[in-house]
């Protein structure tokens, strides 16, 4: 048996793979990746390796095996059908016969685009027949922190998410749910929604940005189209700028408050609070 993880060279994957290593033995784990040579680090460690794509579904041939425990990072290619490449992952997990699939999703109060291709994801998952635990990430704090440069900048965080407040954690904090349910008992058939302990709205991130660095950080609120055409300015696709305007107006309705608890509950510690994110990212 094995416990496999795709995406696993990814931002998110890598925590995973760390905090499996600290709970298991390497060749209890399985990695999987699109380039073997960026998992050459994992592979010197005893970490099984294998190399598969979300567009290739003959590449997953094998990759599972009966009684395995599977941690589907959902795809970040937006523009490539998500909800069609997670299920090549299903099928093949429901063919080999895994006893969990777990898999990141996004909060149930989440109504923005983003959180389309995950419910149809989740829909395909008890479609598919398979014991699963769905683990509705929240927003990460490394969404702002690892843009930094900018804000600095232009002394300013810019958004269009109103007085909205966001209950942010850090990837290691969501990495580390991810184990817990991979290597614990009772999971099955679950559903976590999972954020930060205590939520901040942007006036603080501001604040704790302006503490951080010593320089004045101010927020300025804009409408969603402004911010959208600030984002495509920066060269981010047109659709994936939308999608983050999107993602704001949920953050000013309150969508990305999370108050279950389930994070911290199932990582045993408290999660991490945007200024330390914010400081480690300065450090950096």
């Amino acid at each position: 048996m094995s416990i496999v993880v795709t995406g696993a060279t990814g931002h998110l994957g890598k925590h995973v793979i760390e905090g499996l290593l600290e709970k298991v033995p390497a060749d209890q784990v399985t990695a999987v990746v699109r380039s073997e040579a960026k998992a050459a680090d994992f592979a010197a460690r005893g970490v099984r390796i294998a190399v598969a794509d979300y567009n290739t579904p003959e590449t997953f041939d094998g990759v599972f095996s009966a009684g395995d425990k599977v941690l589907l990072i959902s795809g970040n290619e937006f523009d490539k059908g998500r909800v069609a490449q997670h299920k090549v992952v299903l099928d093949a997990a429901a063919a080999a016969g895994v006893s969990l699939l777990a898999y990141t999703s996004a909060p149930g109060s989440l109504t923005a685009a983003l959180a389309d291709d995950h419910r149809d994801t989740e829909a395909a998952i008890l479609e598919s027949g398979l014991t699963y635990a769905l683990l509705r990430n929240g927003w990460y704090n490394e969404n702002y922190t690892e843009n930094l440069a900018p804000v600095l900048e232009h002394g300013a965080v810019v958004q269009a998410a109103g007085e909205g407040r966001v209950s942010g954690a850090s990837r290691a904090d969501y990495a580390a749910a991810a184990v817990a349910v991979l290597t614990g008992e009772g999971h099955e058939n679950k559903t976590y929604e999972l954020g930060g302990d205590t939520a901040f709205d942007f006036t603080e991130y501001a604040a704790a940005v302006s503490k951080a660095s010593g320089k004045e950080i101010a927020y300025n609120d804009v409408p969603a189209e402004v911010f959208k055409g600030i984002l495509t300015g920066a060269g981010l696709p047109e659709p994936f700028a939308a999608i983050l305007a999107g993602v704001d107006e949920s953050i000013a309705k309150g969508e990305l408050v999370i108050t279950s608890g389930d994070l911290s509950r199932l990582t045993g510690r408290p999660t991490t609070p945007i200024a330390e994110s914010v400081a480690a990212a300065l450090k950096g």
